[in-house]
């Protein structure tokens, strides 16, 4: 079986929530939302090593929120950088140094901190993807009409051939590790996108909308719907 690792990235600014803490240390349900990711994850039966990447000043933050809600789920905090990509590229140096072998045997998840209501079955079925796929992203067909272009320039596409993607994208981890060998650019918009860059083909495992982003205040409210009628 292949070992499985699981990089929780939770470096958002909280801009976009009014908010001077980052959204996933806001509360959810009673406790901070990237704890409540963290739980999804550890309720799997793939029972993935969890890794946490956080801006550095945020650490002593996420020590004090484990103190008093007595967080106890194992995980491993790391630094992030100032881009997703530098951020999900520290968490998998991380790994390489623990593995100090190849990685042709691992299999890696990257995940949003701020989707905290992903099922643990849904995350199953991603790890299990990636052993025939190298390179999976959990998505949901759009359901509503799409233009691309901007206010006077745009043209309709057909939206029977456009997904909106979620996380996580899971990636065999030699071919994530190679992946993010690579320098940044502007075309990477998420994970897959560097790993695509290598020429691999991204594998689409169909989602569900419960597998909210929370980006707005009212997203917390959505969120704390799809908690309460999750099932794993």
């Amino acid at each position: 079986m292949k070992k499985r690792y699981a990089i929780i990235v939770a470096g958002g600014s909280g801009s976009r929530m009014k908010s001077d803490l980052p959204k996933q240390f806001l509360l959810l349900d009673g406790k901070p939302i990237a704890m409540h990711t963290l739980e999804r994850f550890f309720h799997t039966k793939s029972k993935p090593q969890l890794i946490l990447v956080l801006h550095p000043a945020m650490f002593s933050i996420w020590d004090e929120l484990c103190e008093k809600y007595d967080f106890q789920i194992p995980h491993t905090v790391v630094t992030g950088g100032e881009t997703r990509f530098q951020s999900v590229q520290s968490g998998v140096r991380y790994i390489a140094e623990q593995q100090q072998q190849s990685l042709d045997n691992i299999l890696i998840a990257i995940h949003d901190a701020a989707r905290p209501v992903i099922a643990p079955g849904v995350i199953d079925i991603c790890y299990e993807q990636t052993v025939l796929h190298p390179a999976t992203v959990l998505a949901v067909p759009s359901t509503n009409s799409i233009r691309q272009g901007n206010e006077v320039e745009n043209k309709a596409l057909d939206r029977e051939t456009v997904w909106i993607v979620q996380t996580p994208q899971t990636f065999q981890g030699h071919i994530l590790y190679q992946a993010f060998q690579q320098d940044e650019l502007p075309s990477f918009t998420d994970d897959a996108s560097v790993v695509e860059k290598l020429g691999y083909s991204i594998h689409l495992i169909p989602s569900n909308h419960r597998n909210i982003k929370i980006t707005f205040p009212e997203d917390i409210s959505i969120a704390q719907f799809f908690l309460k009628s999750l099932v794993s």
